[in-house]
């Protein structure tokens, strides 16, 4: 199993139609530096200190996570260097980072199954499971047919059709309680700790947030690799079968 999520953050990039290179100037450029040689001329650059109420205003306040946004959405100027829309990431259940990647304009049902073929591109490498708060809409995507929802999108059946999602457990009076086998709030999880660097780096330019973010994303990862293996090592049953995996590996 693996879990799916993004969050509202990233750098600006160029403003050029369909390009995401990072801008020439990241305080105030608007286009990468072969975009901003190509459009030297056909844009009137003005001075911070110059206030004019024609101007755009620059909003960075993000749109809230899972807000509909258009797609193919058209820049209206090219005063403003626009900004990646989400940071979307792959988790394991134990919170471990498998991948992430950015999307430019849209949390889009296509851009996150293009992510995930990127990801797992042949059938033995896929998951059993991908846990996505759009599981819906991207099975609809990926299949075209809306009855497939209930059948395949509930992650915790009750019927016996994925014994391996839910399982039983007793409490401390040793009364059984149904609970799910995964943690699927792992991205959320991480989220709220990555979302604390959110003011820093945006205002990066695109390859100093990827080489920042891919650091946080690898530390973090380490940090719950030790965790589990303190876990493992403080569980009996645990550490009893740990060995015997390295013997078979052996």
């Amino acid at each position: 199993m693996v879990v799916l999520d993004g969050i509202v953050m990233g750098p600006t990039h160029c403003a050029f139609e369909n390009c995401t290179q990072s801008t020439a100037n990241i305080q105030q450029g608007v286009f990468c530096t072969e975009h901003d040689i190509l459009c030297f001329g056909l844009i009137i650059r003005c001075s911070e200190e110059e206030h004019h109420i024609w101007l755009p205003q620059v909003n960075r306040q993000q749109p809230a996570h899972d807000e509909i946004q258009a797609p193919n959405q058209q820049h209206t100027n090219y005063f403003i260097a626009p900004q990646f829309y989400c940071v979307e990431t792959i988790y394991a259940p134990c919170g471990v980072v498998i991948a992430w990647t950015k999307f430019a304009k849209a949390e889009s049902p296509t851009n996150i199954l293009e992510f995930l073929d990127s990801v797992y591109p042949t059938s033995d490498l896929q998951p059993n499971y991908v846990c996505i708060d759009k599981a819906c809409l991207l099975l609809r995507t990926a299949v075209q047919h809306d009855y497939i929802c209930q059948k395949w999108c509930n992650p915790a059946p009750l019927n016996g059709s994925a014994p391996n999602l839910v399982i039983v457990e007793n409490d401390k009076q040793g009364n059984p309680h149904y609970k799910r086998a995964f943690n699927t709030q792992a991205c959320e999880q991480l989220n709220a700790w990555i979302g604390g660097f959110q003011s820093s780096v945006n205002k990066m330019n695109v390859e100093n947030f990827n080489w920042t973010m891919h650091s946080l994303l690898f530390i973090h990862t380490q940090q719950i690799i030790k965790k589990q293996q303190k876990k493992r090592n403080n569980n009996p049953v645990l550490r009893e079968e740990s060995d015997e995996d390295e013997e078979i590996d052996g």
